[in-house]
């Protein structure tokens, strides 16, 4: 099966197995243990902050971000696509217990007006905006990477008002590897970052949140307060730090499989995609013209051992990865092609 859903299904490599077999193995939620230490100081140095807290996932770390940003009150204002909006079942309100915003936006990018407009001060009837979020790359927008320039907009546009900034950058070193600049030029926009080594990076477990020292020993009791705190994790930290150590500069691998994926969808037919749109490894392909349902054309897809994910009801997502090499990329096209014709005859 050739497995184009995701990112998360990469497999750790023989250089992280073999460190996992010899990693330290303190009480990170007690004493802390030397390997985690480790990988959050250097995932603070990637991203240019001062600490870096390490959690079993983004999802965790968003989270945590947002409880100890706000301290459950105030109102979040992100991106109406966003990740945390969308996928994470809620967080937002059922944990952290604030109010949230969607902001129109262009290819995960809030508009400047619309946000500027959605900013209230605390007043005797509301709480007013505690955090503004942004996310790169944009899962639901296809991968897309956020222009530094408005990262720093964003971000300005928050300090003027006293209200941090946090980023979800599930995917940061892929926008990094896009944009051709270390991933600390785009954290800079941003008083917290998140990134996960479980995607692309090929580690089997872990976010890390990074930003300055005060504000990660503000999260520390809410991480524990949503039950990451992890006992002997020092064997899934080393395969993290092997993973920052080793695994970034072939990121552009997975995205020139995926502009390739992209253009043999596009010959297919051009309604399917444009490749201009693709930026980074996460390729979504428009299927309503076929009169099918995305859910219809993931089934055929499987039929010939490939995985798909309906992104909705009309428009399915592939997702690039180290496993996925240009035999893979040609299958994928190839049976596209096949469903195209039976679809449309």
């Amino acid at each position: 099966m050739i497995d184009l859903r995701t990112d998360t299904v990469t497999q750790p490599t023989a250089a992280m197995l073999a460190a996992m077999q010899t990693a330290t193995q303190g009480d990170d939620s007690r004493d802390g243990d030397p390997t985690v230490i480790r990988l959050e100081a250097l995932a603070a140095a990637r991203t240019g902050k001062q600490a870096g807290l390490y959690m079993p996932s983004g999802t965790m770390t968003n989270l945590v971000a947002v409880l100890a940003h706000t301290q459950r009150a105030g109102e979040v204002l992100l991106e109406r696509g966003a990740h945390m909006l969308n996928t994470e079942l809620g967080g937002l309100a059922a944990v952290a217990g604030v109010f949230y915003k969607g902001i129109p936006g262009t290819r995960g990018a809030m508009d400047e007006t619309a946000l500027r407009e959605a900013v209230r001060p605390m007043t005797r009837n509301n709480f007013g905006t505690a955090l503004i979020c942004m996310e790169t790359t944009h899962n639901g927008a296809g991968g897309t990477v956020l222009p530094l320039a408005h990262m720093k907009m964003v971000h300005d546009l928050a300090q003027q008002h006293g209200i941090p900034v946090h980023t979800d950058g599930a995917r940061l070193f892929n926008a990094a590897v896009a944009l051709g600049v270390p991933a600390a030029d785009i954290a800079r926009h941003t008083d917290s970052v998140c990134f996960c080594v479980s995607k692309g990076l090929s580690a089997p477990v872990g976010s890390v949140l990074c930003g300055s020292s005060a504000f990660i020993e503000r999260a520390r009791p809410f991480r524990r307060m949503v039950g990451g705190n992890m006992r002997q994790a020092g064997s899934i930290a080393a395969a993290g730090i092997v993973a920052l150590e080793t695994m970034m500069d072939r990121l552009h691998e997975d995205h020139a499989s995926a502009k390739k994926l992209a253009g043999g969808f596009h010959a297919i037919d051009a309604s399917l995609i444009d490749p201009a749109d693709v930026e980074t490894n996460i390729v979504r392909v428009n299927v309503r013209a076929s009169g099918r349902s995305a859910a219809s054309w993931a089934e055929a897809f499987r039929a010939h051992d490939i995985a798909v994910s309906p992104a909705d009801s009309g428009s399915l997502r592939f997702v690039t990865h180290r496993h996925i090499g240009n035999a893979e990329v040609d299958a994928a096209i190839g049976a596209c092609r096949e469903i195209w014709k039976n679809t449309t005859k």
